[in-house]
């Protein structure tokens, strides 16, 4: 857990303590069963841990910090059109996904002008996916969630297996080249077809 309780004295300072109640009463048994262990540090030293990090542990966080800090690590370990934000009720009935990266304003104004874009749309396809899956689970069709499964499975099989990907993946694996990244369009064609390969063979 992080906060900045060394300034926001009375907020922070609160959230963490009904926090580590919360944690001491209901969790720490199973924390200590199953050798992990919770501890409070403050968000600016918890920054710079998630940067140097090869990850393995869980932040909890309020909703602006958590909100800033998931960008910086999409970013920093990836894009943000990889990431996807998930509020789900403790029943699953009311569930809310969405792409984290906002509407990309930018990119659609270059579409507009008729201009070349390479919008990675991942996290807009899991969006709809991680939506749909839960659907098919509370109907009980699980027709749906292997759709959506299969659906997701292509977009990243689309860039693992065969390489295809958006500017900012190419970017992002050190590849400045013009050849290394395809458009928006071209990459979701790719995936229609690799969608169509893939249910193909699951008959």
């Amino acid at each position: 857990m992080s906060t900045k309780n060394t300034i926001l004295k009375r907020y922070d300072g609160r959230f963490k303590d009904i926090f580590e109640e919360i944690f001491h009463k209901d969790y720490k048994k199973d924390f200590d069963a199953k050798g992990i262990w919770y501890e409070h540090r403050l968000i600016d030293d918890m920054v710079a841990q998630m940067i140097k990090s090869e990850g393995g542990f869980v932040m909890a966080l309020k909703n602006y910090d958590g909100d800033v800090q998931s960008d910086i690590v999409a970013q920093g370990f990836g894009s943000l059109g990889l990431m996807t934000s998930t509020l789900v009720t403790p029943t699953g009935e009311a569930f809310e996904s969405e792409a984290a990266h906002g509407t990309v304003t930018r990119h659609y104004r270059e579409h507009q002008k008729g201009r070349e874009t390479s919008t990675n749309p991942i996290a807009s396809i899991f969006a709809w996916t991680r939506g749909l899956v839960q659907r098919g689970k509370l109907d009980n069709t699980p027709d749906v969630v292997a759709f959506a499964e299969e659906l997701e499975k292509a977009c990243t099989d689309v860039v693992n297996d065969e390489g295809i990907m958006t500017k900012d993946l190419a970017l992002a694996c050190g590849r400045k080249d013009r050849e290394a990244w395809v458009t928006t369009k071209e990459y979701m064609a790719a995936v229609e077809r690799r969608l169509k390969s893939n249910l193909k063979a699951r008959l």
